[in-house]
C-alpha cells in the first residue's frame, strides 16, 4: 500500500497516541487501508467520465476548492473593517462548502461499516478504532479546509495583519471541527430511532434538508444586515444567536475593532465555547454512535407492498397506449425508489420552492405590502422552472444503469413511447407538486386574477420540459447511464436552457401588457407543445443498439 504524506505528518505525533492509549501503529495501518480504498471513489465536485480514475480523485479536486475560495473569500479581505459583516458572510460561506462536502462526498466516511465484520473480531481496543475513524476523516477535512481558505489566509496577512490572521487560523479549525459535529449529531439522532433499510431511506432525506437548509441559513445571514448608503449597520436580534457564522465574525469586532458590547462578548464566548462542547459531546456519544452503525448492517425490514392506484390513474389520463402506461409506471417507480436519483433532485426541487419567496422577501424589504399584491412581482415563480433543465437531465442516470439491456430486449413496438413516458412521469413526480403548492400559496397572496398568467407558466413548462429533453438527452434511454458521468459536457447546456426561460419570462411580461395578448400567447404556446411534441417524440424511431 501507498505510504501517504499525511500518515507521514502523523508518525511526528506518535507518541501523544500512545501516551492516550491508543495503539497507533494499528491505528496507522487501519487509517492506510482507508484512504486507499478512498481513492476509488469519486467526489462530488469533480464528478466527471472525462477524468482519468487513476489516483485519490478527492486529492485531484483540491484545486476547485482552491479557486473556489480565492473567488468567493478573497474579495471580502479588501471591504474595510465591518468585520461582524464581512466575517459572518466568509463563514457563512465556508460552512456551506465543508457541510454540502459532508453530505455528499464524506458520508461514506461518517457512515463507513466496511471494516466492522473484520476489525471488531480482532483484538483491537476501542479507542483505537475510533481514534482511526476521527483522524480519517480530520485529514480530509484539513485538506479541503486547507485547499478553500489556504489562499484567503495568506492574504489576511497583509490585508488584517498578524492578529486578524491567528484569529482567522483559529476559527478556521473551529469551524471545521463544527461541521463535522453538526453533521455526525443529525446521523446519530436519526442511527437512535431508526434501523435498516429504513434508516437508508431516512439519511438520504436527511442530506437532501440539510443541503436545502444551509441554503436557506445562508439567506438568513444576508438578511441580518441593513445596507443603507453603503454603509453597513448591524442589529442585534436574539436569533442570531442560532447562527453559526455571526458567532465567528463577533471575536473580529471584540478584538479589532474594540467592540466591547454585551452581546458582541457573548457571541464570541459561543464561537469558541459552544465549539468546545459540542466536539466533547462528540467524544463522548461516539461509542454509541458506533454501536448504532450497526444498524446500517441490517435490512430485516420488509417493505410493505405500496398501492400504485395514483401512477395508474395518471398513466391512462396521460398516456394514449398500453405500451406506453406500462413505461410510465416503471419510469415513476424508478424515480421514487431509487435513492441516488432523488439524493441528486430533491435539493433541486426544495431550491425551486425557497427561490420565489426569496425574491419575494427581498420585495417586501423595498415596497409596501399592497403594491406587492397589486403588481407583477408573482412572476417569481418562474425561478420554480430553473430546475427543470437539470431534473430533465437526471432522467438519462441511475444507480443500476447496467439494466437498460430491457429497454433493447423488450418487445417495444415504439420506442418513442420510452422518452415519452419518461418525461410524462418526470413532470408529474417532480415539477407538478411544487408547481400545484406555489400556485395556490400565490393565488392566496395575489388573488384570483393571476390564474390565466399561472396556466401561461405551466404551458411554458412543458415547452422547457420538451426543450431540455432534446437539448439534454436526445435518444438516451433513460436511467441507462452512471451517476459519474453526470457533469459530462452538460453544464453549458444547461446555463443555455436556463437563458431560453428567461426568453420566456420576457414574452411573458410584454403579452401581459397588450389586451388579449395573454390568451393569444397562451393559444401560441399550446399549438407549440403539440407540434413540439411530436418533434421529439416522432412516432417511430429506430432501434439504437449498444
Amino acid at each position: 500500500m501507498i505510504d501517504f504524506n499525511s500518515l507521514r505528518i502523523l508518525d511526528r505525533f506518535k507518541g501523544l497516541f500512545w501516551k492516550s492509549g491508543i495503539d497507533y501503529e494499528i491505528m496507522r495501518k487501519i487509517i492506510q487501508l482507508k484512504l486507499t480504498m478512498d481513492s476509488r471513489r469519486m467526489p462530488t465536485i469533480f464528478n466527471g467520465s472525462k477524468v482519468k480514475k487513476e489516483g485519490n480523485q478527492f486529492l485531484k479536486s483540491l484545486w476547485m476548492y482552491a479557486l473556489y475560495g480565492l473567488i468567493l473569500l478573497t474579495p471580502f479581505l479588501f471591504l474595510g473593517k465591518q468585520y461582524i459583516f464581512l466575517i459572518s458572510i466568509m463563514f457563512s460561506l465556508l460552512i456551506f462548502i465543508l457541510m454540502t462536502s459532508m453530505i455528499s462526498d464524506f458520508s461514506a466516511v461518517l457512515l463507513d461499516i466496511r471494516d466492522k465484520n473484520i476489525l471488531h473480531t480482532k483484538p483491537i481496543n476501542t479507542k483505537t478504532l475510533n481514534a482511526a475513524k476521527v483522524v480519517h476523516i480530520l485529514i480530509y477535512i484539513f485538506l479541503l479546509t486547507g485547499s478553500f481558505v489556504g489562499i484567503p489566509l495568506i492574504i489576511s496577512i497583509f490585508t488584517g495583519g498578524i492578529g486578524f490572521f491567528f484569529i482567522f487560523l483559529i476559527e478556521i479549525v473551529l469551524t471545521s471541527c463544527l461541521a463535522v459535529v453538526l453533521t455526525a449529531f443529525v446521523y446519530l439522532f436519526i442511527l437512535r430511532f431508526f434501523s435498516g433499510e429504513k434508516l437508508k431511506d431516512i439519511i438520504n432525506y436527511v442530506q437532501i434538508l440539510l443541503t436545502i437548509g444551509i441554503m436557506v441559513s445562508y439567506q438568513l445571514v444576508a438578511r441580518s444586515f441593513e445596507i443603507i448608503n453603503l454603509k453597513i449597520s448591524y442589529t442585534f436580534e436574539w436569533w442570531h444567536l442560532l447562527l453559526p457564522p455571526i458567532w465567528y465574525g463577533a471575536p473580529f469586532e471584540l478584538f479589532l475593532n474594540k467592540d466591547y458590547s454585551a452581546h458582541i462578548i457573548f457571541l464570541s464566548i459561543l464561537a469558541f465555547l459552544a465549539t468546545i462542547i459540542a466536539i466533547l459531546l462528540y467524544i463522548r456519544l461516539m461509542p454509541s454512535f458506533e454501536r448504532n452503525l450497526a444498524k446500517l448492517l441490517s435490512d430485516s425490514i420488509t417493505r410493505k407492498k405500496k398501492s400504485r392506484k395514483i401512477d395508474k390513474l395518471w398513466a391512462k389520463i396521460l398516456c394514449r397506449t398500453v405500451e406506453e402506461q406500462n413505461f410510465y409506471r416503471f419510469s415513476s417507480l424508478m424515480m421514487k425508489q431509487e435513492r441516488e436519483i432523488k439524493l441528486k433532485i430533491y435539493p433541486q426541487l426544495g431550491f425551486a420552492f425557497i427561490f420565489p419567496f426569496i425574491f419575494l422577501f427581498n420585495e417586501v424589504r423595498f415596497r409596501s405590502f399592497d403594491e406587492i399584491v397589486n403588481g407583477n412581482i408573482y412572476m417569481v415563480i418562474y425561478f420554480s422552472l430553473i430546475m427543470i433543465p437539470t431534473v430533465v437531465h437526471m432522467l438519462q442516470f441511475s444507480g443500476t444503469y447496467k439494466g437498460h439491456w430491457i429497454f433493447l430486449a423488450a418487445p417495444v413496438q415504439n420506442k418513442a413511447s420510452i422518452y415519452r413516458a419518461t418525461l410524462k412521469a418526470c413532470m408529474v413526480n417532480f415539477f407538478l407538486p411544487i408547481f400545484v403548492l406555489l400556485s395556490i400559496l400565490f393565488v392566496w397572496l395575489f388573488s384570483i386574477r393571476i390564474l390565466p398568467d399561472l396556466f401561461v407558466v405551466l404551458l411554458v413548462a412543458i415547452v422547457i420540459s420538451l426543450i431540455s429533453y432534446k437539448m439534454l438527452n436526445g435518444e438516451v434511454y433513460p436511467f441507462s447511464n452512471s451517476h459519474e458521468h453526470t457533469q459530462d459536457a452538460s453544464t453549458f447546456k444547461v446555463l443555455a436552457s436556463m437563458v431560453v426561460i428567461g426568453m420566456f419570462v420576457l414574452v411573458h411580461i410584454i403579452a401581459s401588457k397588450i389586451p388579449y395578448g395573454l390568451y393569444g400567447y397562451m393559444t401560441i404556446l399550446l399549438i407549440g407543445i403539440i407540434v413540439g411534441w411530436k418533434a421529439v417524440f416522432p412516432t417511430q424511431l429506430k432501434k439504437r443498439g449498444y
